[in-house]
């Protein structure tokens, strides 16, 4: 897979249906690097910009779905599964009850301190 200079994120070369991000879970938040984040940025605001440029030229009444806004709904498009294979490379961040999970974990396989007073200990 190609990955793109100014990034350094893989680039999409074939579209990936949505349907296969839907079915994923969403709910998951993520944690997201400075680069990944920059990265987000600009192509929202590439995407905006096109998106934009589009409904403009559709409002003012004229009718070009010809070979020009075929192009540009197909850069909104890859731009779009830009952005999301950006988005899903960010690691999930784990939820609430697997933190805990960890913790109890954590507790359970550690060696347990001895307690000064404990009755193992002879007095003098």
């Amino acid at each position: 897979m190609a990955t793109s200079t100014a990034t350094a994120f893989p680039v999409v070369t074939e579209r990936t249906p949505v349907t296969a991000f839907a079915a994923a879970r969403t709910s998951r938040r993520r944690s997201i690097s400075p680069d990944a984040g920059h990265a987000l940025l600009m192509l929202g605001h590439a995407i905006e910009y096109l998106a934009e440029d589009l409904m403009s030229e559709d409002l003012m009444g004229e009718d070009r779905l010809a070979g020009l806004d075929v192009a540009r709904l197909q850069a909104v498009e890859l731009l779009m599964d830009l952005n999301r294979e950006v988005y899903t490379a960010c690691p999930e961040l784990p939820t609430l009850a697997e933190r805990w999970r960890s913790l109890v974990d954590l507790f359970r396989t550690s060696p347990r301190p001895k307690l000064h007073g404990s009755p193992s200990h002879s007095r003098r």
